[in-house]
Order: C-alpha cells, then sequence, then structure tokens
C-alpha cells in the first residue's frame, strides 16, 4: 500500500458488506458530492470533540471538505477545553462498572464524566469562564451583538489562550474553522456549560442578554447562507448522530419551501447519518433517510445512507477516506 492512501486502501479492501459496505459507499459519494462542486454541512451530536474528533475534522476544514458545521452547544466548547486543559483530563476505561460512591468522588474531584473522559471544572470549565466574561463584557460596552460561537472566534483569534494550549493546535477542530471563519450554527446552545456562564453573569447583572445572538437568528442566517451556497451540485448534509444538532438545520429547507414559498429552493443534495439509535419512526434520531422526503427535506432521489454504528469509529475512518490516507 501507498504510504498516503494506506486506510482508504485498507476500507476498500475490507470494508465490503452491512454497515461497513455503508461507510464505504457513503465516504465515495462524500468526494464525488465535492468534486461536482457541490458544499457540505457537517453536524456534531453527542461528545464528539471531548472524543477528540478534531484528529481528524480540523484537516477536513482545512481541505474545505466541509463548508459549515451545525453543533451542539456542548461540542463547541468542548473543542477549547480539551485545547487547554488535556493533561487534566481523566480517563476511566471501565466506566460501565463505577459505582454511585466512585461518582460521587469524581464530583467531589471537580471531574465531570463524559463517558470514559472526565472534564476537570477547574482547568476547562474556569479557565474559559473570566475570558467569556471579558468578551461579553466588551459587547456589553461597545453595544455590540455576536452568536455564541463568534466570541469563541474571537477569543480564540486573540491568542489569549495559546499559553494554555496543552494539546497541538492542528488537532483542534474549533480552532480551524475560526482560521477558516467558517459558518457554524448552534442551535440550543444555552443548553451548554457556556451558556450557564451566561446565564448566571445575567442574574448577577454583569451583562444583557442582549449581546447574544439567538437561536432564531441562527436559522435565518442559515436560510440566507443556504439560498447563497446550494445553486449546482447543492449542499450536502452530513450527520453525526441525531438531535437537535441535526434536526434544527435539516428543517431550514421546508421551512423556506413550505413557510415562506420561496421558488428555486434545492433540497439537501446529500444525505448521511452516523448513528447507533435503533430504527425508529417514531424518533428523528432513528428515523431512516427516506421518511424526509415527506417533511420536504430530501428529494426521492437524493444520495442517501445511514451507518449504524459507534461514530466515534466511523467518523474518523470516513474523514481519513475523504482526505485520501
Amino acid at each position: 500500500m501507498e504510504k498516503n492512501n494506506r486506510i482508504s486502501q485498507f476500507l476498500d479492501e475490507n470494508f465490503r458488506h452491512f454497515n461497513a459496505a455503508a461507510l464505504v459507499d457513503a465516504s465515495k459519494s462524500y468526494k464525488e458530492h465535492l468534486e461536482q462542486g457541490g458544499k457540505m454541512m457537517i453536524t456534531l451530536a453527542g461528545a464528539m470533540s471531548s472524543a477528540e474528533l478534531g484528529k481528524t475534522l480540523a484537516e477536513m476544514i482545512r481541505q474545505d471538505k466541509v463548508h459549515i458545521i451545525s453543533c451542539t452547544g456542548a461540542n463547541l466548547e468542548e473543542d477549547v477545553f480539551n485545547l487547554v486543559a488535556h493533561k487534566s483530563y481523566e480517563r476511566i476505561p471501565h466506566y460501565r462498572d463505577l459505582s454511585p460512591q466512585q461518582e460521587q468522588e469524581l464530583y467531589n474531584k471537580g471531574m465531570n464524566r463524559v463517558t470514559d473522559t472526565c472534564i476537570p471544572e477547574e482547568e476547562a470549565f474556569r479557565k474559559l469562564e473570566h475570558h467569556l466574561l471579558n468578551q461579553w463584557s466588551d459587547a456589553e460596552k461597545n453595544n455590540k451583538r455576536f452568536f455564541p460561537h463568534e466570541y469563541l472566534y474571537k477569543l480564540l483569534l486573540s491568542g489569549k489562550l495559546e499559553k494554555d494550549y496543552e494539546i497541538d493546535p492542528k488537532n483542534s477542530w474549533l480552532l480551524a474553522a475560526a482560521e477558516k471563519n467558517l459558518p457554524i450554527i448552534v442551535p440550543g446552545w444555552e443548553d451548554s456549560t457556556c451558556g450557564n456562564f451566561f446565564a448566571a453573569a445575567i442574574i448577577r447583572n454583569e451583562i444583557s442578554v442582549n449581546i447574544l445572538k439567538t437561536g432564531i437568528e441562527y436559522m435565518t442566517f442559515l436560510a440566507d447562507w443556504y439560498r447563497k451556497n446550494s445553486k449546482g451540485k447543492g449542499v450536502g448534509f452530513f450527520q453525526i448522530g441525531g438531535g437537535i444538532a441535526g434536526d434544527f438545520p435539516i428543517c431550514a429547507v421546508p421551512m423556506m419551501i413550505q413557510d415562506l414559498q420561496w421558488e428555486n429552493i434545492p433540497f439537501w443534495s446529500y444525505f448521511c447519518q452516523i448513528s447507533d439509535s435503533t430504527t425508529s419512526y417514531g424518533s428523528y434520531s432513528g428515523a431512516v433517510p427516506n421518511e424526509k422526503i415527506s417533511w420536504g427535506k430530501l428529494d426521492i432521489n437524493t444520495p442517501k445512507f445511514i451507518i449504524e454504528s459507534d461514530a466515534t469509529i466511523v467518523a474518523p475512518l470516513m474523514f481519513a477516506y475523504i482526505l485520501g490516507m
């Protein structure tokens, strides 16, 4: 095998059936979509930042393999937490065996567990909190309003965190996105640790809620971005997990077609979901792609893939394939 595409060759030779074949087929279709001039949205649910997806996602961003991201507030901030506090993280390999008493001990130590990874409160949360408070206070003084991700972009690009980096910055997907000024959508940002910081600061009367652009403004931004970028091959939708990170942005298309009654709005032109949810027509996360046709999200001819597996395994392999590794 050639050194620069050993992973791709391995997948082609061995991932030939079932979910493994779906992984390769979806990766090839993703590449074809980009080669034909299409653009791609990636949506991040779960705890993909704490799973260090940045090791491959950052390079996808740098090589223009992704053009817009939708993510939870947790994934937005946890990439930065990992950037500045990685050495203080604690891995718990046998997390399934923890007793309530052991969980209490982690809490007492200020270690917030995400599956097998514990995020250190003092080194991660508190290290970031005062920087954000300064960003929000500056916005208040200057009568400015920004999206949640824009505050983190400003902080990363200011260089104020560089002395605290504890991983190679090339493995931070949010830093790569900030350097590209990549559009990001963060629905439900309030449901995050930094959202809690923000609410607490409002309760303390330190800042005004008006300095923060809202989820509705994210949707109006997305509608405008989509119209400008969906010509030609169109915009694809690569969904990791389920929940609001995927459901919020995919609804932009039916909103424009059905609610606004705009003409010449194309459906999403590629769709792939990695999910370990049980297939079910009663849930968004478990719905098969064809169900999205009746909702005005996908066309009957849209390439559609679902890979029923663990995204922490599948996504890095797909990104490696798309990057030609």
